[in-house]
């Protein structure tokens, strides 16, 4: 396990907290060089300070996901200083928009399909082609437990990781051939940053996001890693075009 990732290049967008940190970590850890994309530059410069403090290799680049000139740049940083990329965890992503539909703006809107979406499909046209001249790899496109379930009061986020899962599909067909697999990762909710300062700002909060799935709690960052590890991994090489979960059992209900 400590060099499942040997001699790989991973890039993970997202990586300054919560499961993108936890990835790019775990990947890290099991000899993956690792190119960090997120726009907080003192956080990504600590994430990449804490791989190269144990012995890991890293490069982080300050990316807006959403600005398709910064995610051409860091799949073409991956290139230049590592010379290859193997797998991509397109994580990065957040609600914008909160209320029914008819009190959602347009602004409110296209800020959620621009973060949650179209910044995926940026990561695809650039990774696919990399990843195919390397000799093939695996994308990860974090869809959340909302790309394949409703829930009211996020629509416009949930359309948009029902549009992830959409856009997996379709270019895990086209990619195929390529060698390169591309699947949707569904998780349950996640002790993270994000999670604190929204629905889980209370006990009562965690409480009843926790009681949605079956396992009575919420996931810590690790444990989705430890799935999102195998699924960038070669002991995957026979899963692409899928939507899988870890999430607790929330979408068995």
């Amino acid at each position: 396990m400590a060099t499942r990732f040997a001699e790989q290049v991973v890039l993970v967008t997202g990586a300054t907290s919560g499961v993108g940190k936890a990835v790019a970590l775990r990947v890290a850890s099991e000899g993956a060089a690792v190119v960090l994309g997120a726009r907080g530059k003192d956080a990504g410069e600590q994430v990449a300070a804490d791989i190269r403090a144990a012995g890991g290799r890293v490069l982080f680049v300050p990316t807006d996901v959403t600005v398709e000139q910064d995610v051409a740049r860091l799949t073409d940083a991956a290139l230049s200083e590592f010379g290859r990329l193997d797998a991509a965890f397109n994580n990065a992503g957040a609600v914008h928009a909160f209320g029914p539909v008819e009190q959602i703006d347009e602004a409110g809107w296209r800020a959620d399909l621009e973060l949650n979406l179209t910044s995926v499909f940026y990561g695809l046209r650039h990774q696919v082609p990399a990843l195919a001249a390397s000799g093939g790899g695996a994308i990860l496109n974090n869809a959340s437990n909302l790309g394949v379930v409703g829930m009211g009061s996020v629509a416009p986020y949930v359309a948009a990781k029902h549009g992830v899962v959409g856009l997996t599909r379709a270019v895990a067909l086209e990619a195929a051939d390529q060698g390169v697999r591309v699947n949707a990762l569904v998780s349950g909710a996640v002790d993270t940053p994000a999670f604190r300062n929204s629905m889980g700002a209370t006990p009562e909060g965690v409480a009843a996001i926790a009681a949605l799935h079956p396992l009575g709690r919420i996931a810590a960052p690790e444990e989705i890693a430890s799935f999102c590890a195998y699924l960038l991994s070669k002991e995957a090489s026979f899963v692409t075009g899928a939507a899988l979960a870890v999430d607790g059992g929330f979408t068995a209900r």
